[in-house]
């Protein structure tokens, strides 16, 4: 299918393709999942982006390079932040190194191939593909100038993002380089709810512990005030 169907010929650089998000919730939660977890995992490196279904322009022409959206895209070396989409010749030539397409049952053979040349000539160094429906993962590395299909028997670990990939179970699991699993937003979102109530609890138990130590200098004070009233030295009284 050629995106430019869904273009206004009078905006050069469109935001969407008119096209869904996600055909399935199978396909949204993946592609949320994948994001989310890759966004948490690279929250601190300013100069890492990461966005999901954003329209990338490989070449100011557009009718030379018909733009594509990947579901996830990770491009190192850009800062963070909002985007219409993403224009390589803006982002110092930068292509996104890492792509991930979440499969759903209309993207038809054609259309992947189409996704992977697109790939492949404009610069991306892993290329992922999830089809939830049968629990498959394909996987391609830029290796001699081109991307290569990836063997490998029961797991991967992404050279670039360091995360591990699982097959051996009934559904795909990724886990971050230090272990710890990908989850899902609500998961994600509950565990943000128990650091932040652990965290409450721990400051309030920090706020106690302060207030009983000002206390007792308080009662401190208090008697070797008593001590000097009677005439008697409160360091040296016996």
């Amino acid at each position: 299918m050629n995106p430019l169907a869904y273009f206004d010929p009078d905006d050069p650089y469109p935001e969407s393709d008119g096209r869904p998000m996600a055909e399935n919730t199978d396909q949204y939660d993946w592609l949320v999942k994948i994001k989310d977890n890759l966004e948490l995992l690279f929250a601190d490196r300013p100069d890492v982006f990461v966005a999901g279904n954003l329209l990338w322009y490989p070449l100011p022409d557009r009718h030379a390079a018909h733009p594509i959206g990947p579901d996830v895209m990770v491009v190192f070396g850009r800062p963070k932040g909002r985007r219409p989409s993403y224009k390589q010749w803006e982002e110092d030539g930068i292509p996104p190194q890492v792509v991930f397409e979440v499969r759903s049952p209309s993207n038809s053979r054609d259309e992947m191939a189409e996704k992977l040349a697109f790939y492949d000539r404009y610069g991306v160094e892993e290329y992922y593909v999830y089809d939830p429906a049968d629990n498959s993962l394909r996987i391609w590395r830029r290796q001699g100038g081109q991307l290569e299909s990836v063997s490998y028997l029961g797991g991967w670990t992404s050279p670039r993002l360091g995360v591990r990939f699982v097959t051996s179970g009934p559904v795909l699991e990724l886990f971050d380089p230090a272990g710890r699993p990908f989850r899902s937003f609500v998961e994600i979102g509950r565990l943000a709810e128990r650091e932040q109530l652990r965290a409450e609890q721990e400051a309030a138990r920090a706020a106690a512990a302060a207030a009983e130590v000002q206390r007792a200098r308080a009662r401190a004070e208090r008697l070797a005030q008593r001590l000097r009233e009677l005439g008697l030295d409160p360091d040296g009284a016996e």
